[in-house]
């Protein structure tokens, strides 16, 4: 395959134009998911109380929600036409089993975002109360049905299920509930529905803690930082053990992702060690200068320190991932889980003392992990994504065998655009995003703005002669 003059061929850059756009796209869901819940609750406690402070954090965090809304849309819509041009033989190969749940996708979740976001955003003043926390509320649910479908796409990717190959090699569905509820799906599922509320509430407390920090008796910081730290103490050890099963069940359905996951080279007939640091190498097959608990690995994984553990030394090398990316992007998301978890307990000791709002070191804990969310899903993604390698249907399809026929400098210059573009665009809109944050809410906090839009030509003179 034609090569740049860099070295690289068409699939390294096609692959890389894919995490990349990737990137920029997955932490807006993240965000908009846990978001559109916040304001849900928000509302309703709005509603059940009377209390303004409520009101005024809703329509402080609507107008974020919008520019996040917005950009995840945007970024949503270049990643799906990598299909067709990157990866047109991986969509024309599982088309029929992938195209589907995306059509799902849309005829339920974006079609009830689409029909109720401007009720949302801009109807509570003309719809009533009651009527605009339905079209919030539906807007909510429409995130999760969004996360529930492109989840289940991605699960039956990762442990595919229900499936039959067709004459032409295509995979087709042969029970479509084993396609969609595939083993792995459940897991993945809450796992990434509770690190979106994690994401959201670790922003929403690092921005009450900013606020805090400058005054101490604003009520909507108090309010909103409250309610970010019982999110967090609350939801962070949930992930922990939702982490811990969808690991027993990865090990399951995909154990070279294990191995790689833990750095297991070699196997380990009598217990494996886990190994919390080290600089794992390809080419020798061993994790260097490791720092590891003898047998934690086995009890941890399989609950006995003498259980077996197979290593990639049962795996020919070629169906072996990049161990070090899996590997260290694996302790970035598990260590920067249990910085929430430790967030979450000094909270609550916090509350218990009466100095949550007052105790200025938890503040600025709070408001360095603000983007820890973010990170975590990251590194979350990379884990998943790069131990599937190299297969993009686990074990029935590989990543080689799945890229369009392009010459390299074809995809690179795309790559470079995609590069310019989405630095220009979304530095542009998360400074924009920060400077909503600076700013704290205050009483009689307006919403959206309801500018009313620019009329056409071919209207605007009737419209006149009516009124005249």
């Amino acid at each position: 395959m034609p090569t740049t003059s860099w070295g690289f061929d068409a699939i390294d850059l096609a692959r890389a134009q894919f995490a990349f756009t990737m990137s920029f796209h997955i932490v807006f869901p993240a965000f908009s998911i846990g978001l559109a819940s916040y304001l849900a609750v928000l509302e309703a406690r709005w509603l059940l109380t009377g209390r303004e402070v409520f009101l005024n954090l809703f329509n402080y965090w609507l107008k974020i929600f919008a520019v996040a809304f917005g950009m995840g849309v945007v970024s949503g819509i270049v990643m799906s036409y990598q299909f067709g041009t990157n990866w047109s033989v991986f969509a024309d190969k599982t088309g029929p089993v992938i195209g589907p749940l995306m059509a799902y996708e849309v005829l339920t979740a974006f079609f009830l975002e689409a029909g109720f976001l401007g009720v949302m955003l801009f109807g509570l003043d003309r719809v009533g109360p009651k009527l605009h926390f339905f079209a919030t509320a539906m807007v909510a649910i429409g995130t999760l049905i969004s996360a529930f479908w492109i989840l289940s796409a991605n699960s039956w990717m990762q442990t595919p299920a229900g499936y039959a190959v067709n004459a032409d090699g295509q995979f087709v569905a042969a029970d479509w509930l084993k396609v969609i509820f595939n083993p792995s799906f459940p897991y993945r599922l809450v796992h990434m529905v509770l690190a979106a509320y994690l994401t959201t509430a670790l922003v929403v407390g690092a921005v009450g803690a900013f606020h805090l920090l400058r005054d101490q008796h604003l009520a909507g910081p108090r309010v909103m930082f409250s309610m970010a730290m019982w999110m967090a103490t609350l939801v962070a050890p949930i992930q922990i053990l939702a982490g811990d099963q969808h690991g027993l069940n990865t090990l399951e359905h995909q154990p070279v992702k294990i191995m790689g996951m833990e750095g297991h080279y070699q196997s380990h007939p009598d217990g494996a060690p886990l190994i919390l640091f080290g600089l794992p190498d390809q080419q020798a097959g061993k994790v260097k200068y490791a720092l590891e608990i003898p047998r934690m690995g086995s009890l941890i994984l399989k609950h006995s320190p003498n259980a077996p553990m197979a290593g990639l030394d049962t795996v020919p090398r070629e169906d072996w991932p990049p161990v070090p990316i899996t590997f260290w992007s694996f302790r970035i998301m598990v260590g920067l889980g249990f910085l929430m978890f430790g967030l979450g307990l000094l909270s609550l000791w916090s509350r218990w003392r009466g100095t949550l709002f007052e105790w200025r070191p938890l503040h600025l804990f709070a408001l360095l992990m603000g983007p820890a969310g973010f990170i975590a899903v990251l590194a979350g993604w990379i884990t998943t994504e790069t131990g599937r390698q190299p297969f993009t249907v686990y074990g029935l399809l590989r990543t080689a065998d799945s890229a369009s026929p392009l010459a390299a400098p074809a995809v690179g210059s795309s790559l470079v655009a995609f590069v310019i573009v989405y630095f220009a665009v979304f530095t542009a809109g998360v400074i924009y995003l920060l400077r909503l944050m600076a700013q704290p809410p205050h009483p009689g906090e307006a919403g959206p703005p309801r500018e009313m839009p620019t009329r056409t030509a071919g209207i605007t003179p009737a419209i006149e002669s009516v009124k005249q």
